[in-house]
C-alpha cells in the first residue's frame, strides 16, 4: 500500500491503464478494466483476481469494509485524486474506484456438461451482451459461446451491463460457431434456432432436454448456415406492425420459458 497520492495523468501507470479503453490494448496487456464499486465488489465476492486498484481518498473513507477486502486481495494499490481517476475511467461520473484484472481467470464453458447453453452470432451492442449475461446467470445457463466478430466480453460496457454477473458465467469467444454447434450435437443436445420465419413458438419446445439456443445479430438475425444446423426453429409472436424485439429481450423470454419448465418438473 502507498500513502502517496497520484496527481498526474502523465504517470506511466496511469497511461498504461488508460490504454485499456481500447480492445486491442486489453488483449495486448491481457487485462480487464473494472469500474465502480458494485463491479469490484462482485469480483471480490467471486474471488476474482485484482491486479491494480486505483481509488480516491473519499471512496476509501466511504467503503471501509470493501477496502479491507481489496487491500488483502489486490497486487497493487494506488491512491489517486479525482482528476486522475476520471482520466482512466470510461464512465462520465466514476464513483471513486477503478481496477485492472486478468482476462484469463474467467471460466471457459464445457460442452460435455451443458444442459442449457447459448451461442450468439455477430452480437454488436455491449449493453445487449451484458444484459444477456445477467439474464443467463439468473436463469441457470451453463455456458455462453460468442462468435469472434461480436463485441468482446472484455468491453467495459459489457461488464457494467452485466451488473457483476459477468464473473459467474462460463464464456468463450469462438471463431467457428458451427464447430461449437456440432460438438453439442455430438453430445446429444437439441439445437434450437430463433427465426422470424419459424412456425413454432418459443414455448412449444421441451427444454427439459439438454438444449443449445442459437441467437443472431441485432439486425440481420441468425445466419442461414447456423439456422440449418438446428433441429427446431422457434419464433416470438409479435403483434402486427412490430418488426422485431431486442435480442436481449428475446433471450430473456426463451431462457425463462426454459426455467419455468425446469421448475415445474422439480
Amino acid at each position: 500500500m502507498t500513502n502517496k497520492i497520484l496527481t498526474s495523468n502523465k504517470n506511466p501507470l496511469i497511461k498504461k491503464i488508460r490504454k485499456l479503453h481500447r480492445s486491442k490494448e486489453r488483449q495486448k496487456q491481457d487485462l480487464l478494466l473494472l469500474e465502480g464499486t458494485n463491479l469490484i465488489k462482485a469480483a471480490c465476492e467471486t474471488d476474482y483476481s485484482l491486479e491494480t486498484v486505483c481509488y480516491t481518498p473519499q471512496w476509501q473513507e466511504n467503503h471501509p469494509q470493501l477496502w479491507q477486502e481489496i487491500e488483502n486481495k489486490a497486487e497493487r494499490l494506488e491512491l489517486v485524486n479525482l482528476e486522475v481517476l476520471q482520466s482512466i475511467a470510461t464512465t462520465v461520473n466514476p464513483d471513486g474506484i477503478v481496477a485492472t484484472a486478468p482476462r484469463k481467470t474467467r471460466q471457459t464453458p464445457q460442452v460435455n456438461t451443458t444442459k442449457l447453453g447459448l451461442a450468439i452470432e455477430k452480437l454488436q451492442d455491449p449493453g445487449n451482451l451484458g444484459t444477456i449475461i445477467r439474464t443467463a446467470v439468473a436463469s441457470g445457463v451453463d455456458g455462453l459461446w460468442l462468435s469472434e466478430d461480436s463485441v468482446g466480453f472484455d468491453n467495459p460496457k459489457v461488464l457494467r451491463a452485466s451488473v457483476g454477473e459477468w464473473f459467474k458465467l462460463p464464456m468463450a469467444i469462438d471463431c467457428n460457431l458451427k464447430q461449437v454447434v456440432t460438438a453439442h450435437q455430438q453430445q446429444g443436445l437439441q439445437i434450437i434456432a430463433t427465426s422470424p420465419q419459424a412456425t413454432k413458438t418459443y414455448w412449444s419446445i421441451d427444454y427439459s432436454r439438454p438444449t443449445l439456443i442459437l441467437l443472431g445479430n441485432e439486425g440481420a438475425g441468425l445466419s442461414t448456415e447456423l439456422t440449418a444446423l438446428a433441429q427446431e426453429q422457434i419464433k416470438i409472436p409479435l403483434m402486427s406492425g412490430v418488426e422485431s424485439l431486442n435480442v436481449a429481450i428475446c433471450a430473456a423470454l426463451i431462457l425463462y420459458e426454459a426455467r419455468r419448465q425446469q421448475i415445474s418438473r422439480e
